[in-house]
């Protein structure tokens, strides 16, 4: 590409080395995590929400688990005020969830953040300034020593505010554009503000380091995070916290490694709604962990009500292919990727193993409130047998032997790829069902009746070219004297190679299904299936259908 010389790095590495985090292996424990879906995702929205919807996604936000979420920017707007008030005046807020709300370091508008809050049991104040060296020199023209003045005086503010305000407050600070800063002066201002809160055991506070704007490869955020861990004011008393967003598409990296190395707190939103190209997806984040066997604490266990709550209140669409939450995320077209979990499933089934490892899957999609039927196994021209084998097996019953499983593959392959389209589980039985089953062309069948001597008579009613027929034949058992009849008397030349049966549903109006397999004197194989009540009659059908598909008659 043209014009690669106008771009460089700008960020800044810690002064020395910080790579402890590398050595560690996995996320052990859930973060503290705050959803800030009514804050930067709604501030992201073509229309942002009005004060009824913000109120039912609280609601839906405190269901799934979240015991900090900031609610808004209060001072920005009369809704932002008014849902900050709603909640406290209407006690929606539960005693063991903290809302919370962002503030300029401004006094104007930090008196008007706290006269929305006033009364609330448990409220965070997040205040914050730009300081990355872009914004001190393009946007506000100060020098760091202003910069610092700026957070300290609104650090000093909200002490006094809090004080002579009814409820209960902790403080958060933001070095917005914390990656485009350097470290040491990042390091300095954070720690000015401490200073003046002077965090402490049972009161601490929240110094948040947010990817306003990712510049850089995970691992060196990770690095940033760390020095900031190790260096930070009374840092026993203090929350790091992440704010990842996702210009690099790495928001997700960028947190998991930023825990790795020390943080204690994530904000971020479901499916990463945000600025530009979002936020981090808490929804991610939590569900691989437990992919790990970490619980998140969030509950993603419908994650089908989760969508459709996002999807009503944003107005925007889970993209088919969002880890755990799109559409497709577990659904396997390809022949190969779909006998592989099928194979995975039957073996869990016979093992009876406590650990999840299946094939392509990374959790039990039965975990979020997926169904293996119609979100896993997928059937297009792409398809194979196992994929439709298995479908047909858990949607329907229908096990058929190994062999007519790639019969039926076939079929239900050619009918996909002429129409263009994916095909649904019922579509699926019925191309079985109205070529394999009960097939009546050639031959049709009426009935069957068998006396019992040394060998097994069948006297067997057929109509074959408008005429109806009775023929006869002996066997060891009852398809083979039916088999016998329809040979001798008809002429046909067939070998019956295998069958079996087994019942299609419980109960006393159960009906069975048989599974038939003959080869011509040529050896080529044609299966038929049958359906009756009757497990005999069942049999019977199948074999007149094998009968019809081949070429014998």
């Amino acid at each position: 590409m043209k014009n690669t010389e106008k771009y460089t790095r700008n960020y800044f590495m810690p002064p020395y080395p910080c790579r402890k985090w590398a050595e560690k292996e996995y996320i052990d424990k859930a973060p503290i995590w705050c959803s800030v879906d009514l804050r930067d995702g709604n501030q992201a929205l073509i229309v942002p929400m009005d004060l009824e919807e913000k109120l039912e996604f609280f609601k839906f936000l405190v269901k799934i688990g979240f015991k900090e979420i900031e609610i808004g920017f209060p001072a920005a707007s009369e809704t932002e005020y008014e849902f900050c008030r709603a909640l406290i005046e209407q006690n929606l807020i539960p005693d063991d969830v903290t809302i919370q709300v962002l503030t300029q370091s401004r006094e104007h508008i930090i008196k008007k953040t706290f006269e929305a809050l006033k009364g609330a049991k448990n409220a965070v104040v997040h205040l914050y300034n730009s300081t990355s060296v872009a914004q001190r020199e393009q946007v506000f023209r100060k020098s760091k020593e202003e910069i610092i003045e700026i957070a300290t005086s609104g650090a000093k503010m909200l002490l006094e505010f809090a004080k002579n305000t009814e409820g209960n407050f902790k403080f958060e600070y933001s070095p917005e554009s914390f990656t485009g800063t350097e470290m040491e002066f990042a390091l300095e201002i954070c720690n000015e503000v401490l200073k003046i809160w002077e965090p402490t055991a049972e009161n601490k506070v929240i110094i948040n380091l947010p990817v306003t704007v990712q510049l850089s490869l995970p691992h060196v955020y990770a690095s940033q995070i760390e020095y900031m861990c190790e260096s930070l004011y009374k840092r026993e008393n203090v929350i790091v916290s992440l704010h990842p967003h996702n210009d690099r598409g790495c928001a997700v990296a960028d947190t998991e490694l930023g825990l790795l190395a020390g943080a204690d707190r994530v904000e971020g939103t479901l499916f990463g709604n945000g600025e530009r190209t979002g936020n981090v997806d808490i929804v991610t984040l939590g569900l691989n962990m437990y992919s790990h066997g970490v619980d998140p604490e969030l509950d993603f266990s419908n994650m089908p009500e989760i969508i459709a709550m996002y999807e009503k209140m944003t107005c925007m669409k889970v993209y088919d292919r969002q880890p755990y939450g799109g559409a497709l995320v577990f659904a396997a077209f390809s022949g190969s990727h779909q006998d592989a979990i099928a194979k995975g499933m039957k073996w869990r089934e016979e093992k009876d193993v406590p650990h999840w490892t299946v094939p392509y899957l990374p959790i039990d999609p039965k975990d979020i409130g997926r169904q293996y039927d119609g979100d896993v196994i997928r059937i297009n021209s792409q398809s194979g047998k196992g994929g439709i084998g298995f479908l047909l097996q858990k949607k329907f019953g229908i096990d058929l032997p190994p062999k007519f499983r790639e019969t039926v593959g076939y079929a239900v392959k050619d009918v996909s790829d002429k129409q263009h389209k994916e095909l649904m589980p019922d579509e699926i039985y019925q191309v079985f069902n109205d070529r394999f089953v009960n097939v009546e062309s050639k031959i049709k069948y009426k009935e069957v009746h068998f006396v019992q001597g040394e060998e097994i008579e069948a006297k067997l009613s057929i109509v074959q070219n408008g005429q109806e027929r009775v023929i006869t034949g002996m066997g060891n058992g009852r398809l083979d004297a039916v088999s016998d009849a329809l040979r001798r008397c008809l002429d046909l030349s067939f070998t019956l190679r295998s069958y079996s049966e087994h019942a299609l549903n419980t109960g006393s109006k159960s009906k069975a299904i048989t599974y038939v397999e003959i080869a011509d004197k040529d050896g080529v194989i044609t299966w038929g299936a049958g359906v009756h009540s009757d497990i005999i009659t069942s049999s019977v059908r199948g074999l007149i259908s094998a009968l019809n598909l081949s070429d014998i008659v």
